[in-house]
């Protein structure tokens, strides 16, 4: 009788304990405390630069770009065009299934998912493929396979070779900075493959 009595008291007296512990969170560090969110006015001058979600974020810059812009035709606007790539580059990030293999001068990778990520993959690595065969440092070459894309960079470079196998199938998606040039291509209607 004694333990269900002390356990009855603990429970009743540590519950608002544990509740204070829940929502102060002494272990954050400054300005972390969830309690004292929403009860300090925002400092004069203070704006954030970072409007949510990645996708959203490219989103509301090239409508900001847009916006900005008097020479914009809003007959020509594709933001519906460009919100479906940037699911793509999403998925292409999140869902894709890569097997790499090391070649002595270079890699192959072979990139696979559920259906929705294979058609995202036919779509963006012949895409940005061309971009990459850009560079004359090396080779590139796609395949499509029944489950998949094939990628194969290549270079006689022994340091070129090193940077390929050290970017990997994903850090070679990401290369290439001509990412912001296209996504405003296509806010704008623009044929993205003339560039």
């Amino acid at each position: 009788m004694r333990i269900t009595t002390v356990l009855i008291t603990l429970a009743l007296v540590g519950t608002p304990a544990l509740a204070v512990a829940q929502t102060t969170h002494t272990d954050h560090g400054g300005g972390m405390d969830h309690a004292q969110h929403g009860q300090e006015a925002p400092s004069a001058g203070a704006s954030l630069t970072e409007p949510g979600q990645g996708a959203f974020a490219a989103l509301s810059e090239a409508v900001r770009v847009l916006e900005a812009d008097p020479d914009t035709d809003w007959a020509m606007v594709d933001l519906a065009g460009l919100r479906a790539h940037l699911v793509d580059m999403d998925r292409l990030v999140s869902d894709t299934i890569v097997t790499e293999t090391a070649l002595p001068n270079g890699i192959s990778a072979l990139a696979t998912g559920e259906a929705e990520t294979i058609a995202t993959l036919r779509r963006m690595v012949p895409a940005h493929a061309a971009q990459l065969a850009k560079d004359d440092r090396w080779t590139v070459e796609t395949a499509q396979t029944d489950d998949g894309v094939e990628l194969h960079v290549k270079s006689d470079d022994p340091a070129v070779i090193a940077r390929i196998k050290g970017l990997g199938f994903f850090g070679l998606m990401a290369s290439q900075d001509h990412h912001r040039e296209h996504h405003l291509m296509m806010a704008r209607g623009e044929n993205v493959h003339d560039h």
